[in-house]
């Protein structure tokens, strides 16, 4: 019997087996791989194309250097697409609702680009501490509260993403609870209920894309600044 509403967002074991590790796993087994034939069935050719499109967008903004993450930026975001819609299943665990995992993304990956702006352009990249015009009373300040800026966003990336995938989660059980409650005492306001609960269920789904989304694009725009 659940405890807490907060008992989906913990991790579960069998016996000293995590089973956060098979959902971390899962999704690579769920794309079909490219086969080796000139002409593929439709649904690789959907995927490649999505790929395609997606990388060409992400990496439009950068120059050639920043073209080697590519490959990193995309399959961070198909990972995090495919966690983030499997755990809409029932009865499945959402390992981005760990805060410890989207840290584990955001922190090395954001010392990535931050080490590749002070190691390729470190003049640039510690202007941007102090922006251009500042008068100067005022310089020692604008540079603490940038360094802070700096280094919040990481914590922010991975709060961001925990926080809006937990309070979905959260309140899609709040309502389902209330419409088996409802349904014996007053049908009509049960299924009004269930289809709130359906269309808070279709925006969640559009909550799990965008939050992927939101977090690989600024993960993008940290190495934009340091490229």
């Amino acid at each position: 019997m659940m405890v807490s509403f907060f008992d989906n967002s913990q991790a579960h074991y069998i016996w000293v087996f995590p089973l956060i590790a098979i959902a971390i796993t899962l999704p690579w087994v769920l794309y079909p791989t490219p086969s080796s034939r000139w002409i593929n069935n439709r649904l690789i050719t959907v995927q490649g194309w999505l790929i395609n499109r997606f990388t060409n967008q992400l990496m439009l903004p950068l120059n050639m250097g920043g073209h080697k993450w590519a490959l990193l930026l995309v399959s961070l975001m198909i990972f995090l697409i495919t966690i983030n819609m499997l755990g809409l299943l029932p009865y499945t665990f959402t390992p981005t609702t760990q805060l410890s995992l989207n840290m584990g993304f955001a922190v090395p990956l954001w010392l990535a680009t931050v080490i590749i702006g002070m190691r390729n352009q470190p003049t640039v990249a510690l202007g941007h501490l102090l922006p251009e015009g500042t008068p100067i009373p005022l310089i020692p300040v604008l540079i603490i509260i940038e360094t802070i800026s700096l280094f919040i966003r990481p914590l922010a990336l991975g709060v961001r993403l925990t926080a809006n995938l937990t309070a979905g989660h959260l309140l899609i059980q709040l309502i389902a609870t209330a419409v088996f409650v409802l349904l014996p005492m007053m049908p009509t306001v049960a299924i009004l209920t269930a289809t709130v609960l359906f269309l808070l269920t279709l925006l969640e789904v559009a909550v799990a894309m965008i939050q992927a989304y939101v977090f690989v694009l600024l993960l993008s725009l940290y190495l934009q600044e340091n490229v």
